[in-house]
């Protein structure tokens, strides 16, 4: 990859210190500043055009980018312009009334309750034992009583922490049997954790340190969930270690992190019917990323109307 100009760098340096991005979300308009470089190569920052910005999606298009990708490309370009056109000097931002191929809203995937009761409950398997099972029994009982993202679950701590120069972003309150999270944009929520993740944490803190290994940095020392090598888990251990689980169990599906937030989500509204208290959880935003999954809740319902309804319409052996 190659180097950004300088104002860029300045951009997202901006965004990681007074915004809170994520690292995950640096590297992809890292990226996607990268791709605007590719198709102007020479041009300097301040002679990008309203033009420039079209032919580069026209470019990218071309390439197979998919709208998904192309939207935020255009949106990290928009924002970036945006914060330096002032300091710049620049009449207008390029970017501003370009508009990406319209995205479609797909229904994220999501687990049965029975899918999901379950995975969890591990039938045919002996009871967690090991500091592994039980660690991840407690990850999986977390995500899906709580509706985390990945990248919270593996920000949590055991506890709040401030030493050193560290401060915990997102922990456990064990006692109140909720955690604080922070979420996308440096938004800090609470969610609660249900009883069987109070359960499955309970049995996991207690043989936590057995994963330490000899000297460890506050962050390890704070981490809840440490991997092998007595460090934070990372992101993709816990994506492996869930697929292995799912296999085990006999699920049919590809089962990924992301798909027990859905899970959560889908659950929840069916049973509770309360959107607002949803979004809430999510840490959602706009309430309009929430919605999709009642699109997903009246799916469930179509398909069950269709097998049982006399008068729906489906074929009968």
């Amino acid at each position: 990859m190659h180097p950004l100009p300088p104002p860029m760098e300045q951009w997202l340096a901006h965004l990681q210190a007074h915004r809170r991005y994520s690292p995950h979300t640096l590297a992809a308009y890292r990226q996607d500043l990268n791709h605007l470089g590719q198709c102007h190569p020479g041009l300097a920052l301040d002679r990008c055009t309203e033009s420039h910005i079209r032919q580069a999606i026209a470019r990218l298009h071309a390439q197979g980018l998919k709208p998904r990708s192309l939207a935020r490309a255009l949106a990290a370009w928009r924002g970036f312009f945006q914060w330096w056109a002032p300091a710049a000097g620049l009449d207008a931002n390029p970017a501003a009334g370009v508009r990406a191929p319209k995205v479609p809203r797909s229904l994220p995937k999501a687990l049965s309750v029975d899918q999901a009761q379950a995975l969890l409950d591990r039938p045919g398997l002996p009871e967690p034992s090991t500091p592994i099972d039980c660690r991840d029994q407690a990850m999986f009982e977390v995500l899906y009583s709580s509706g985390l993202r990945l990248s919270e679950l593996t920000s949590l701590d055991w506890r709040y922490t401030r030493r050193d120069g560290y401060e915990s972003v997102s922990w456990l309150q064990l006692d109140e049997r909720e955690a604080v999270v922070r979420g996308k944009g440096g938004k800090t929520r609470s969610v609660p954790l249900g009883g069987k993740a109070v359960q499955a944490l309970e049995r996991w803190l207690p043989l936590r340190t057995r994963l330490l290994q000899g000297a460890s940095d506050p962050d390890t020392d704070a981490a809840l969930f440490l991997g092998a090598r007595g460090k934070r888990i990372s992101p993709r251990v816990v994506q492996l270690q869930l697929d292995r689980l799912a296999l085990k169990v006999g699920l049919p599906v590809h089962v990924h992190p992301h798909g027990l937030r859905h899970s959560f989500a889908s659950h929840m509204l069916q049973s509770a019917q309360d959107l607002r208290a949803v979004q809430e959880m999510l840490g959602h935003a706009n309430i309009s990323t929430t919605q999709i999954y009642t699109r997903l809740d009246f799916q469930h319902l179509a398909k069950v109307y269709d097998q049982a309804h006399p008068r729906a319409g489906r074929k009968r052996d």
